[in-house]
């Protein structure tokens, strides 16, 4: 048999069926989004972690020019050094079936099958090449995906000025390369137009001239040694053999945008159900404290007959539980889901052997905590109501408002006003608490939607700044040594070329103060049209005949502005070091870069005019003939295309952005409908003594509508302009959240999304000024007959 306080819980839920179902829609969506980010983001993290202990992930890696196979034993013996593998790594130009254009592969040595080495492949198909074949490799299985290739197909390259064909006999994955770019300035992946391939280390060796010796190096360190001083040790060792500087794991390219990623993810888990759970314990307050003013009676009654304040509060607290295990259920459902969805869209982003989703009962008891205190945070202060209400007063009747004239009354403006208005008006004057928490809540609301729609804006706009105005050549072609700048003019022979403008590119570690960060120098010439530097406010930026240009992400890190003086420690050749002149700062949303002068850079190196590449503008007609070409020049190690790099981004990190910014604004959109019509809801609870006893002088169901849903309108018309200004800002904390070195978001929204939140704002309250039309057309006037003693 129920307890009679269970049978009054279940006749509240029926009667705030509605207004139930909206908080618990509002609770199930911040559940969601917490399962969804935080399950991807560990489940990412546990993967990558299992994948480097499996696969014996190097800690320190560098690259030379030539070394003597005799310097492994002395960087194996570097106090601290666990584990050395050294290897012969080379960029050459290939020839794919059924690609028009170039294609750059990165050769990588492979030791026989029974020796142990470091960053092993996973072979996911096939078999390793046969160390007595030279032309066997195996081929990322990212490249093969791409172009459609088969164990058995072959493929063209030049190997160190002579052509090969190379068989495909497996298809690997590796620790080094779950993240598969070329770098040099590379940001996004081209897996059509570059692929990592693996050959036997005799076979590469003997191709490219480096039998005994190797030109790249990479090792593990003993659990707790200091690795800065083995890096320090591991530069001093391979310095006389052309080295360009040891770097930790942090710093190698894979790792670090993949880390950047899992990290951003962690950040949508902490930010995004913050909100959401805020929200709901907002409504839950809202809704708790106005059902306990209209039941003010019954509580006294409650307690007169026996019931003690622990049971009263305990029993509106029920309500919130019921809530909240609805609104849990909900959630814990649609997160998982989601976030196996989203965790499946990463596997596109990254190559793992395998990406297992996983949900651990860690986050799902957090997410349950997590919103369970938000929502008792809310209800308790409205319970505390309920539980010092003495009997005595709560048989009163609440002291009805202060009548005085309005506002408008004491400006003389009462005349512009019908009737009706003034009914309206006074209503929302004389409750002042009521409509700024409605106001508050509808705010929220449309500043969660404006926050979800900031990010499609920012995408577009990143898109067109990036591409069109900063990146404007069509063509950039690599060389795989630095060439004199006779180079280019013969480049301009190319056919389809109409325009060819130099760069140089030198590996340097910045450093300012206790701030450092490794890249690589960009030398431009003066009056560069194809790479252009701007400002903030997109104004074309010149490269200084002295000093150097930072992006402005790089300034930040390095901590430095503009006159101050910046030391640079360039990493390759002679490797000098000079402080440069910090002289401005460009914007730019793709990868961290240091600009300085072409002339300027081949003066620091102690170099005549040399080039590392080439922008190219060619004309698309002839683009066929152009690519034939380029397959054919030895000294080309890669090429890339700018609409290649548009795809790319609009691919992986567009649609990966916008995925999840779209989960957001949909669960915004279900908040903005919660948050108004339970703000309608309310009103009418509270109001339907005053609005039955206009019926009965005289007023039309037309009339009451308008009083009612009228001061609606008005809470919402206000409520829309603070949500703008309010999700203004929390897109701008999220521009400064959302920051790798990948990419930077730019804080831009435009007119039509402001304008979109607004009728988005408004269709909810259109629909839920219909669903409270139809409650007050079916209004107990009886009830008015019913006097409060």
């Amino acid at each position: 048999m129920l307890h009679p306080l269970d049978r009054k819980l279940l006749r509240d839920l029926r009667q705030l069926w509605g207004q139930v179902t909206a908080i618990v829609l509002v609770v199930g969506c911040g559940i969601a989004c917490f399962v969804l980010a935080l399950s991807a983001y560990q489940s990412l993290a546990l993967t990558q972690q299992t994948y480097y202990d499996r696969y014996q992930f190097a800690d320190v890696f560098a690259e030379l020019k030539r070394a003597p196979d005799r310097l492994q034993a002395q960087i194996a013996g570097i106090p601290g050094v666990q584990q050395v593998q050294t290897r012969v790594v080379a960029d050459v130009t290939l020839d794919v079936p059924g690609l028009a254009e170039p294609a750059t592969g990165r050769l990588i040595s492979l030791p026989p099958e029974d020796q142990p080495m470091l960053n092993r492949v996973f072979l996911r198909r096939g078999r390793y090449p046969d160390p007595q074949r030279g032309d066997e490799i195996l081929a990322s299985e990212a490249f093969a995906e791409a172009n459609d290739l088969e164990l058995g197909d072959r493929i063209g390259a030049i190997l160190n000025g002579r052509w090969q064909s190379l068989q495909i006999v497996g298809l690997a994955l590796s620790p080094d390369y779950i993240y598969e770019i070329r770098g040099a300035g590379d940001l996004y992946p081209d897996n059509r137009r570059f692929g990592v391939l693996w050959m036997g280390e005799a076979a590469l060796s003997t191709a490219f001239n480096l039998q005994g010796a190797f030109n790249s190096v990479a090792l593990t360190v003993i659990p707790g040694a200091p690795e800065q001083a083995i890096i320090t040790e591991l530069d001093r060792l391979t310095d006389p053999y052309g080295g360009r500087g040891a770097y930790s794991r942090e710093n190698q390219v894979s790792h670090r945008i993949i880390s950047d990623e899992i990290q951003s993810l962690e950040v949508t888990a902490t930010i995004l159900p913050t909100m959401f759970l805020g929200i709901a314990a907002f409504l839950l307050h809202v809704v708790l404290s106005r059902l306990i003013s209209t039941q003010r009676e019954q509580i006294a009654v409650l307690k007169a007959f026996g019931y003690s304040n622990w049971g009263i509060g305990f029993h509106y607290l029920k309500l919130v539980l019921v809530v909240v295990a609805a609104g849990s259920l909900l959630g814990l459902g649609l997160g998982m889901w989601l976030g196996r969805g989203l965790t499946t869209l990463y596997a596109d982003f990254f190559r793992f052997p395998i990406l297992t989703y996983r949900a651990s009962p860690q986050v799902l008891i957090s997410a349950l905590l997590v919103s369970g205190g938000a929502a008792l945070v809310g209800g308790l202060l409205a319970v505390q109501r309920a539980i010092r209400l003495p009997p005595a007063e709560a048989m009163r009747p609440e002291p009805p408002a202060s009548f005085r004239p309005t506002l408008v009354e004491r400006l003389g403006w009462q005349r512009l006003f019908s009737p009706t208005g003034r009914i309206i008006l006074r209503n929302l004057e004389r409750r002042p608490i009521q409509a700024g928490l409605s106001i508050i809540g509808i705010s929220f609301a449309a500043a969660l939607l404006l926050m979800g729609l900031f990010f499609r804006d920012a995408i577009t706009y990143l898109m067109s700044v990036q591409f069109f105005q900063v990146q404007r050549e069509d063509v950039t072609v690599i060389f795989n040594e630095p060439r004199p700048a006779r180079t280019r003019f013969e480049l301009a022979q190319l056919p389809g070329v109409l325009r060819v403008e130099g760069f140089r590119l030198v590996p340097a570690q910045l450093r300012h103060g206790q701030y450092h960060h490794r890249l690589a120098l960009t030398g431009l010439p003066q009056g560069s049209q194809l790479r252009r530097l701007l400002d903030r406010n997109l104004r074309p930026q010149t490269v200084p005949l002295e000093g150097v240009l930072l992006t402005d992400q790089l300034a930040e890190m390095l901590h430095i502005q503009p006159g101050e003086w910046l030391q640079v420690e360039v990493l390759e050749g002679s490797r000098p070091q000079r402080e440069v002149q910090v002289v401005g700062v460009v914007d730019e949303f793709l990868g961290l870069s240091a600009y300085v002068e072409l002339g300027s850079l081949n003066r620091l190196m102690r170099e005549g005019e040399t080039l590392s590449g080439a922008y190219l503008s060619i004309d698309a007609a002839q683009s066929q003939a152009l690519y034939d070409r380029l397959k054919q020049i030895p000294v080309v190690a890669g090429v890339s295309f700018r609409e290649t790099l548009l795809e790319s981004f609009r691919e992986i990190s567009a649609r990966n952005i916008l995925v999840m910014t779209g989960i957001l604004s949909l669960f915004a959109a279900i908040i903005t409908f919660s948050v108004v019509y339970n703000s309608a809801r309310i009103a009418l609870s509270e109001r339907s003594r005053e609005l039955a006893s206009l019926r009965i002088i005289g007023f039309s169901r037309h009339e009451i509508s308008v009083i009612l849903l009228g001061e609606q309108s008005l809470l919402v018309l206000v409520g829309i302009p603070v949500g703008w200004l309010l999700g203004f800002g929390l897109s701008a904390f999220l521009a400064k959240a959302y920051v790798s070195e990948l990419y930077r978001i730019p804080l831009v929204i435009h007119r039509a999304t402001y304008t979109t939140v607004g009728l988005v704002v408004l269709l909810a309250a259109v629909l839920s000024g219909i669903v409270i039309h139809r409650q007050l057309n079916r209004l107990d006037l009886i009830a008015v007959l019913k006097t409060r003693e």
